[in-house]
């Protein structure tokens, strides 16, 4: 998996859940908030933790931050602070920027600012999101537990064609494909010689090192 560097604004449960798993799938993360005590507990936790004002052009332009491959603009009940925020990320450059949504009506607004995706805290957990952002096949995940897990994956033009059989992830990653979600209808329990076509969905279990071991490997072929 390709090393990235984030940036999350806004240090609170969800920044922070989404921040350390970020940095736990081995990935660069810039911490800001402007509450002092709330990045001291974060320091160590994330690759950097800057105390700044996300809103002063001037402070994020120190702080590199168009050199970010994605900005999280996790900031907590602020919804004026957030679209400032969104806003300054946008016209600085960012590759990418995510942004929470407090409302609706608040999402409606970060669409309308072009936020690259809005994030509805209460549809979408920080480390699902975590994981969504940098394996670009995932498209669902679900934790099982601390150690099992369910994920969706879509099938790459790298696999067009291949059977079960020769894709063979219970032997080589230890995970399985459960189900097949093809165009014509789901297949539960597929057989060896059940056939990907790029776009297909597989559904797998196993546990997170196996289903991230997995993921990598499709990086790597493309």
């Amino acid at each position: 998996m390709e090393l990235q560097q984030f940036a999350v604004v806004g240090m609170g449960r969800f920044g922070s859940g989404l921040a350390k798993e970020l940095v736990r799938l081995g990935h660069q993360v810039l911490g800001i908030d402007k509450d002092e005590e709330v990045v001291a507990e974060m320091t160590g936790a994330v690759t950097h933790a800057v105390v700044a004002d996300a809103t002063d052009e001037d402070v994020l332009r120190s702080l590199g931050i168009r050199n970010f491959d994605c900005a999280i603009v996790a900031i907590g009940d602020d919804i004026q602070t957030s679209i400032l925020v969104s806003i300054q990320m946008k016209e600085l450059g960012v590759k990418k920027v995510v942004a929470k949504a407090l409302s609706e009506l608040h999402g409606r607004v970060l669409e309308r600012l072009d936020v690259d995706r809005v994030i509805y805290p209460e549809r979408d957990m920080g480390i699902r999101v975590a994981h969504q952002l940098v394996s670009p096949n995932l498209l669902d995940y679900i934790e099982l537990s601390k150690e099992y897990t369910i994920a969706e994956l879509s099938v790459p033009g790298c696999m067009q064609g291949m059977s079960l059989k020769e894709l063979n992830p219970r032997a080589r990653f230890g995970c399985s494909i459960v189900a097949l979600n093809k165009p014509e209808g789901i297949i539960i329990a597929p057989s060896a010689e059940d056939v990907l076509n790029e776009r297909d969905i597989m559904v797998m279990i196993g546990t997170n090192h196996q289903i991230e071991e997995f993921e990598e490997s499709i990086m790597l072929k493309k």
